[in-house]
């Protein structure tokens, strides 16, 4: 209750007129035809207002940029026009990696614009470039996290000068959401240049804060109302031919040929429709591995289009570790028939989110229907509500034959999300309840969170409850093995900002976890404390410390190996400490690494080794080359146990519309070579060809255990 109403104060107090009112853009429609060539002599652009002085964000908060950036906007009956004069102040600089599409933000130079359509400081738009014209995109959600895995159809031009670059694009009016009669928009420009480490926006924004943060957004004020967006009907039909061999089974190799589709279908200019049928995602980019030496499952993220748009509706109830709804759950292994999906804003206040989705019954898995409804309700300044309710039903269900899965799982559950308008007190509040077969009381979790932030001192403090029948069978719960327990994490930290050539910023942070099984005894603790360091280069270091409590809730290998397990209810205390470092991107020669050495189980030992080496032929060719070294002595094994990982990887952009990506990855934990490339060509805005090959080796004598090569063409068609 106490964490509650400070929750409540929180959201009342800031309760206020947006933080950036003064920053006013005003649109007008366009006087005369545009060009998107990248070029600034349309003579539209001479008749509109220019959005300049852009502000420092980092490496200081208190100054105009060193960066001169000009942009202007306009518009038609169909599409949004913007262009950004990037004027650099070292002449030729230029820093990227390759023209790979949705790049990483913090090594290349670009300009990217975030539009808040509907004005509520929370969802919008994001859509950019780097300097060598590679396309940026996504959808955002909370007012700072960009979904980069969301794409739609537009299209921009780069131009680059000795003195400037420039980023011309066209926004189809089909391709966002927003609603007609709103003459009112949020907006910001933000610009990085590595070359002289600076980020900078047209709004200013702190410097704690990302720059697309939408409650540091100005306004975008049209002249008047919009044109509806009109018919906006979207058919994106798939071919593909899929040759794959098992050669540990020995049988002949399988030719499979497949259609399907999705289909996306605008109700209105705030509503989307989004439908799908036996879908294939065979294009979608291989998970990176990674060395478990966790006793829970880890998170691989949602690459799946069809998943994508909104996803924040569904997948972002709930916490990092105690998510109702996952849908990587659907699926896994198991094709999909087909689903529907709607999603969007009812009004300024109201958003809804309705997904259903279909699988096959295969093997002793029986089909299964998955459907999730959630809606989300706009209060104070930035803050929301929000319900969600997940239903798995397994269909034709037989209790002898599908033994492996429950006739059905159900989830509810409700929270506060609160964001205040200057974005210091943010965090959330959720309670969630499941309904199983044969489970029954108990079956409740709890969570909050409440984060103040500002630029020097920062705190979080985070509770989680979680009984010990309490079911997500759709959802991410790892540490649901416990059987019922409490979780604390309380953090703090401080940044010294200094007068330096050299640092920017540093400071400590200490954080302690704590777990409590359901007779309040403790499980888990973790106490770490680091030392942070941050570079004016945009390299960024940490020295860190920890002390470790385990009690094990059942057996466990510690090298998850398959190896002899310690025993349940054993005991087992450990200190270690690290480092971590990652160079600046602004050299074509990039390294990242870490060590951690100290205790472990059982009285052992643990050290491990990190590095990453890259290297681009900029903007066509990005090499990166990673290793994961763990060397683990434990008393009760006879040797030690070394574990490896690592992934060699090529991203070879002929063009940003001509894709070419090979890695290798040897986990010998998991005892598997897995190589995989991929050819993609944007043949035309949305629609592509691929090429994906993969291979799967046993590592001693590099036989080969599965191959398959898949041909896939899409075509995006407006109707």
């Amino acid at each position: 209750m106490r964490l509650f109403l400070w929750f409540l104060l929180c959201g009342v107090t800031v309760f206020a007129q947006k933080k950036n009112e003064a920053f006013q853009y005003h649109i007008f429609e366009a006087k005369g035809t545009i060009k998107i060539d990248g070029l600034e002599n349309d003579p539209a652009w001479q008749t509109t207002e220019v959005a300049k002085d852009y502000f420092m964000i980092t490496p200081m908060d208190t100054s105009l940029a060193r960066n001169k950036t000009e942009m202007r906007l306009c518009y038609d009956k169909n599409n949004l026009y913007i262009i950004a004069v990037n004027y650099k102040a070292v002449k030729g600089s230029l820093v990227v990696e390759s023209l790979k599409r949705d790049f990483s933000f913090g090594a290349n130079d670009n300009f990217f614009v975030v539009l808040d359509t509907f004005e509520d400081l929370t969802n919008g738009f994001s859509f950019g470039a780097s300097a060598a014209g590679a396309y940026w995109d996504g959808q955002e959600s909370d007012g700072t996290i960009i979904n980069l895995n969301w794409d739609n159809k537009w299209h921009c031009v780069t131009k680059n000068y000795e003195d400037r670059w420039v980023w011309e694009a066209v926004i189809p009016f089909k391709t966002i959401r927003y609603r007609p009669d709103n003459l009112r928009w949020g907006i910001n420009g933000s610009r990085l240049d590595i070359t002289t480490n600076e980020k900078s926006a047209w709004a200013p924004v702190p410097r704690q804060f990302q720059s697309a943060n939408l409650g540091y957004a100005g306004v975008l004020i049209w002249d008047k109302p919009l044109p509806p967006a009109g018919k906006n009907v979207s058919l994106i039909p798939y071919a593909l031919t899929n040759v794959s061999k098992n050669y540990t089974t020995g049988k002949s190799a399988e030719w499979k040929p497949a259609i399907g589709g999705d289909a996306k279908i605008a109700l209105n200019s705030s509503m989307n429709l989004d439908l799908t049928v036996n879908p294939d995602f065979s294009q979608v980019e291989v998970d990176v591995q990674q060395t478990n030496l966790d006793r829970f499952e880890l998170f691989f993220p949602e690459r799946r289009q069809f998943f994508l748009e909104n996803a924040d509706l569904f997948a972002s109830f709930g916490f990092t570790t105690l998510r109702p709804f996952f849908s990587r759950r659907i699926g896994l292994g198991v094709p999909i028939l087909f689903g529907a999906r709607l999603s969007g804003k009812l009004d300024k206040n109201w958003r809804i989110g309705v997904l259903d989705t279909q699988t096959q019954s295969q093997g002793d898995l029986p089909a299964q229907n998955f459907a999730v409804v959630a809606l989300q309700r706009k209060v104070f300044a930035r803050s929301n509500v929000g319900i969600l309710m997940v239903n798995k039903e397994s269909l034709g269900y037989d209790a002898q034959i599908n033994k492996s899965t429950n006739q059905y799982n159900r989830n509810i559950g409700a929270e506060f999300n609160l964001a205040s308008a200057n974005n210091i007190w943010t965090g959330k509040a959720t309670v969630l309840k499941s309904f199983s077969p044969h489970l029954s009381g108990n079956d409740v979790a709890i969570s909050s969170l409440l984060n103040f932030n500002r630029a020097k001192f920062f705190w979080q403090l985070r509770h989680e409850f979680v009984g010990e029948n309490y079911n997500a069978e759709v959802g991410y719960v790892p540490n649901a093995a416990r059987r019922g327990y409490q979780m604390a994490v309380p953090n703090v930290g401080y940044l010294f900002f200094v007068n330096s050539t050299k640092l920017i910023s540093h400071g400590p942070l200490l954080q302690s976890t704590f777990f409590w099984n359901k007779s309040n005894h403790l499980t888990d603790n973790e106490t770490f404390l680091a030392y942070n360091f941050n570079f004016r280069s945009r390299a960024v270091g940490m020295i860190w410390a920890t002390t470790n409590y385990v009690q094990l809730l059942a057996p466990f290998d510690p090298t998850n190996t398959g190896r002899e397990k310690l025993a349940a209810g054993t005991n087992h205390h450990w200190k270690s400490w690290g480092t971590d470092f990652t160079s600046s991107p602004r050299a074509r020669f990039t390294y990242a690494f870490s060590t951690r050495y100290g205790g472990f189980y059982a009285n052992g030992s643990r050290l491990n080794l990190k590095t990453t080496l890259g290297y681009r032929f900029q903007p066509y060719v990005a090499t990166k080359f990673s290793v994961d070294y763990n060397y683990i002595k434990v008393p009760y094994l006879q040797t030690p146990v070394e574990l490896w990982l690592v992934g060699p990887r090529v991203d070879v952009t002929f063009t940003n519309s001509l894709f070419w990506t090979t890695f290798v990855q040897y986990n010998s934990q998991a005892k598997n070579i897995n190589l995989n490339t991929r050819l993609q060509w944007r043949y035309q805005p949305a629609s592509d060809l691929f090429i994906v090959y993969t291979d799967n080796y046993l590592p001693e004598n590099l036989m080969v255990k599965s191959r398959a090569i898949v041909l896939k063409l899409t075509y995006w068609w407006n109707v």
